[in-house]
């Protein structure tokens, strides 16, 4: 049987603008990382102030860690000329989190919807081989409970197990919130919760990068 995918790749920062040309044509491309639509419409707006003449703002963008959310827009090009090709992109770098933009300047000569796809692909590629691609894993967060008794034994496991702390608070009692990989998540639940004097619960965390 085959395991659910804990891993997804992505880039940290925005690639630089590339530049293909084709028959008089300009394509600029540009790839953002973005975790929401609110960042997709701000950097098109942007890139609008930027190239405030040109008539063609195509793109495709996907979001989330399981790559569940996406949209292609031709931007007035031939159905499917601009956006699905800059789409097709995306999954052939299997990159989420991720706004690609080409910016068209019309160079007097018509290209054709072939022309049209080639060169859309063409820009969207260079821009995505301008980016650093990391691969990041899918966390499950649990928040631990326990009292100070309990420390050696909570921190021999989280050793064992190789477990990230992300928040710690030691008041009265110990309570910590430990990040776990998707695909340990249940093994580690079940160890917690088979702990003596430790309450273990899954917490709810929204997307992030």
């Amino acid at each position: 049987m085959e395991t659910e995918k804990d891993t997804y790749k992505t880039i940290l920062k925005a690639s630089e603008e590339v530049l293909f040309k084709e028959r008089g044509s300009k394509f600029f491309g540009y790839a953002f990382p973005v975790v929401s639509e609110e960042e997709v419409k701000e950097h098109i707006e942007n890139l609008k102030k930027t190239h405030h003449t040109a008539h063609h703002f195509c793109y495709a963008w996907q979001l989330g860690k399981s790559y569940e959310h996406y949209r292609a827009n031709d931007d007035g090009e031939p159905s499917n000329s601009a956006g699905m090709p800059i789409y097709g992109q995306l999954q052939s770098f299997d990159v989420t989190n991720i706004l690609v933009v080409v910016v068209r300047y019309f160079g007097g000569t018509k290209l054709g919807v072939g022309g049209l796809i080639q060169a859309y692909k063409t820009a969207a590629q260079m821009a995505l081989e301008n980016c650093r691609i990391i691969e990041e894993t899918i966390d499950e967060t649990f928040l631990l409970k326990f009292e100070y008794p309990e420390m050696n034994t909570v921190m021999r496991i989280l050793k064992d197990e190789d477990i990230n702390i992300v928040d710690q608070k030691m008041e009265l009692n110990c309570e910590f919130k430990i990040a776990v990989r998707k695909k340990d998540a249940e093994r580690i639940f079940e160890l917690f919760e088979n702990t003596y004097k430790v309450k273990i619960i899954k917490k709810q965390i929204p997307n992030s990068k």
